[in-house]
């Protein structure tokens, strides 16, 4: 029998869909992780500020930013992150060029491939989220006397750790060894470095991470100490040492860490006499909130293969800064131990709520993974005519190469350039 040619080819045109079905299905698949990790952050603070605005009315103080620290903050690192931008954007730009001083040409060429709008509003968002859910913090930390009154745990925790280091205060055991001169002034530094940490490791992170998913891993991981850190707070409502028993550190020498803590009785004072209008106390020992940070930020330098500079420089800052809470009486050491459990719980949920998974981060940097991008980028290449222009903004979104723990660079999903093998020269 004659198969007339309209025959044959219905089969072939039949099956024509099929590989489109299946790249719409894969693109499905690969969109859903990515809104994931997008929606991490502002989730958590979501949450935070609708458990500040139900525990806030509860004892009747409405939700305030005091003083306007969260928006400060909030200027500032933006600030801090558009001038990391631009360096981001000046040192790319000179490698490309082989110049110092690249053209403006070339400066703005690099900006559009490595700053898309999908990536400016994915790290916008984050610290977004990050500073709301710390004005949330605040408004849950400062409640704390209201929603349990006359409530304090300062004698058990000072107990307890007496019975940690045989009968003796490790407050007394730090001033005896250390003394009380020259340590509280380094200690009182390493403790206002703090305040530092939190701006710069979020604004380098979002920045300069190579793979931006590891960005916002870091920023959810942070924001959830807030949240964690307040929870322990109506868990043990605490002073802390210096203030549930100031004489024993009343030899300490003058330094804007006790004038901090001066200032912050006073605004506690203010506050409790009148909740309504008084600036927010900021008095809470149980957990140490400073420990679980940095503690956080080691862990993460790990999670995320950081060379072994950079973990062992997290692992010391958060050995200094343990000591500064003793010895400055701002915790007790069952305090810090209740940070460290906080940061390991921020770790753990923060992988989990943005489905991060650093190893495979850590296997597509191998050579195989550089050839399966390169090949991804061409047929992003080929089929990008038939995108609109929210299609390559999401495509855009997240993406970044990831570095090897040897310090080689794989291929960037979006393409971009200076994340290519070193055809052209440049220093890795």
């Amino acid at each position: 029998m004659i198969v007339k040619p309209q025959e044959r080819a219905t089969p072939a045109t039949a099956s024509a869909p099929e590989p489109a079905l299946a790249g719409a299905a894969g693109a499905a698949d690969a969109a859903s992780p990515r809104r994931r990790m997008l929606a991490a952050g502002p989730v958590v603070a979501l949450v935070s500020l609708l458990a500040a605005l139900a525990v806030t009315d509860a004892a009747g103080v409405p939700l305030r930013d005091p003083d306007h620290v969260a928006g400060r903050r909030l200027l500032i690192v933006f600030a801090l992150v558009g001038v990391l931008i631009a360096a981001d954007v000046l040192v790319r730009a000179s490698r490309r060029t082989g110049r110092v001083l690249p053209a403006m040409a070339d400066v703005a060429q690099v900006r559009r491939e490595r700053w898309t709008a999908g990536r400016s509003v994915a790290v916008m968002t984050a610290l977004i989220s990050f500073y709301l859910t710390y004005l949330a913090y605040r408004n849950l930390k400062s409640v704390v006397p209201l929603i349990r009154p006359g409530e304090l745990f300062d004698g058990p925790l000072a107990s307890l750790d007496r019975s940690l280091f045989l009968g003796h205060d490790p407050a007394v055991i730090m001033h005896s060894v250390l003394g009380t001169g020259v340590a509280t002034e380094a200690l009182s530094l390493v403790y206002g470095l703090f305040f530092l940490y939190i701006p710069a490791t979020l604004a380098l992170a979002l920045v300069f991470s190579p793979n931006l998913q590891a960005g916002l891993f870091y920023a959810t991981a942070q924001s959830l100490n807030w949240l964690l850190g307040a929870a322990s707070y109506f868990l043990l409502p605490a002073l802390g040492p210096v203030y549930a028993d100031p004489a024993e550190f009343a030899a300490l020498p003058s330094t804007s860490v006790t004038n901090l803590q001066q200032i912050l009785l006073d605004q506690r004072v203010d506050f409790l006499s009148d909740p309504a209008t008084g600036t927010a106390q900021s008095i809470a020992a149980f957990s140490s909130l400073h420990i679980s940070i940095f503690f956080t930020g080691a862990l993460a330098a790990h999670v995320l293969g950081m060379r072994l500079r950079a973990r062992v420089v997290a692992w010391v800052l958060l050995a200094l800064t343990a000591m500064a809470t003793i010895h400055l009486g701002w915790h007790y050491v069952v305090d810090d131990i209740g940070g460290l459990i906080l940061g390991a719980a921020a770790v753990g949920l923060a992988l989990v709520i943005t489905g991060y998974d650093p190893r495979a981060d850590r296997a597509a940097a191998s050579p195989l993974a550089d050839a399966a991008a390169t090949s991804r980028d061409a047929s992003a290449g080929a089929a990008s005519s038939a995108t609109t222009p929210g299609d390559a903004v999401a495509a855009e979104l997240l993406t970044a190469g990831t570095t090897a723990s040897d310090g080689r660079t794989a291929m960037s999903p979006s393409g971009d350039p200076d994340r290519s093998a070193p055809a052209t020269g440049e220093a890795r």
